[in-house]
């Protein structure tokens, strides 16, 4: 038994989603949201690295004392796998392991709206889910690639770094990469996914201009793509996608980006009022004609009035995701205020609590 796992496991039996282990400092869980300590003593630096480099895979050791950082995944045998970031600071090693849950939520235990739902009967295309850290994007990816995986009979390609959710044989085929025990990089892997038959590739993170510009051309080539972005909202990450292309570049990107993209979530998770947990608030644009028309104008600017007036199709802004848990009561006032965009609109309740 390795010694964190006494730490992991408290985590666990607490309901916690992170653990923080970062060397001068006492060791920290994050629970629904806020990060609290786990034991009062500061963790010294000669037990967090002897700690840490007893659960590193040699592959991580290597890519750690190059890059000074480092990603794997950390399974406790019938426990729990967590996805570990391993980095050097001020005082020493440190760690934050994020809890992966053992099975993927379905679309019903998450209980998404409808047009999520729709989204994942899409055949091809791109389907964004963005959001900071922490905001639950892999769980909701991990229940849409569980959703195709029931109904349909394909290929399903994952591409990640680390593997978190490992996907069971329903009905497809899965297949699932890890970036730098797999494949050299995502644009790599997405490169190679091309020519390996598959109707629905994964791409974990679309963090460079190589992997995005390999993405949206699979998308165009009748594959379904999902994939992840840290950006706020669906506007911005239509600007971030168009933007990570040389200016000469992106009036054809912006063309193939309005045929090719299917949709995006983007969400943030919010605590629930009276009782423990937090519940997701969604963002979700929908490519409709007059979506696909202001993309390829260029008009991202006007995005955010067509998805207030789209709720037809399922679409709604952040601050009409917000107002609706505020509405059913699922969220205080004071934590409407905090997470809304437009804070004027929930100026009135931004003191209840």
């Amino acid at each position: 038994m390795a010694r964190i796992d006494e730490f992991l496991t408290e985590v666990l039996n607490r309901k916690g989603s992170d653990l923080h282990f970062i060397a001068g400092d006492p060791p920290r869980l994050r629970l629904y949201g806020d990060l609290q300590p786990l034991r009062p003593e500061p963790l010294k630096a000669d037990f967090v690295r002897e700690t840490l480099y007893e659960i590193m895979p040699p592959k991580a050791v290597t890519r750690f004392e190059q890059q000074e950082g480092a990603d794997f995944a950390y399974s406790v045998p019938g426990l729990a796998r967590f996805r570990v970031n391993i980095m050097r600071q001020l005082n020493g090693m440190g760690a934050v392991c994020r809890v992966i849950p053992s099975a993927a939520l379905t679309l019903d235990q998450l209980n998404m709206p409808d047009a999520v739902r729709t989204l994942c009967r899409a055949n091809s295309g791109l389907i964004l889910v963005t959001g900071k850290t922490g905001s639950g994007k892999s769980t909701t990816l991990a229940a849409m690639i569980d959703d195709i995986n029931t109904r349909l009979k394909g290929h399903i390609l994952t591409i990640e770094d680390p593997i978190e959710f490992v996907h069971q044989r329903k009905s497809c085929l899965i297949s699932q990469r890890e970036v730098g025990v797999h494949a050299p990089s995502f644009a790599d892997a997405v490169h190679s996914a091309l020519r390996e038959d598959p109707d629905v590739v994964l791409v974990g993170e679309m963090r460079d201009l190589e992997t995005i510009s390999v993405a949206v051309t699979a998308a165009e080539m009748g594959i379904l793509v999902m994939g992840t972005l840290h950006t706020n909202g669906a506007a911005p990450t239509v600007d971030r996608i168009v933007n990570a292309f040389p200016a000469d570049k992106q009036s054809h990107v912006r063309t193939m980006l309005s045929t090719s993209l299917r949709g995006v979530i983007s969400q943030q998770l919010l605590p629930r009022a009276g009782q423990a947990g937090r519940v997701a608030a969604l963002e979700i644009m929908v490519n409709t004609p007059a979506v696909s028309n202001l993309i390829r104008q260029g008009k991202i600017d006007q995005l955010e009035n067509t998805m207030q007036s789209g709720a037809a199709h399922g679409m709604r802004t952040m601050d009409m995701a917000i107002q609706q848990l505020l509405d059913g009561r699922v969220i205080t006032g004071r934590e409407a205020y905090r997470k809304a965009i437009n804070k004027q609109r929930f100026e009135s309740f931004k003191n209840d609590a």
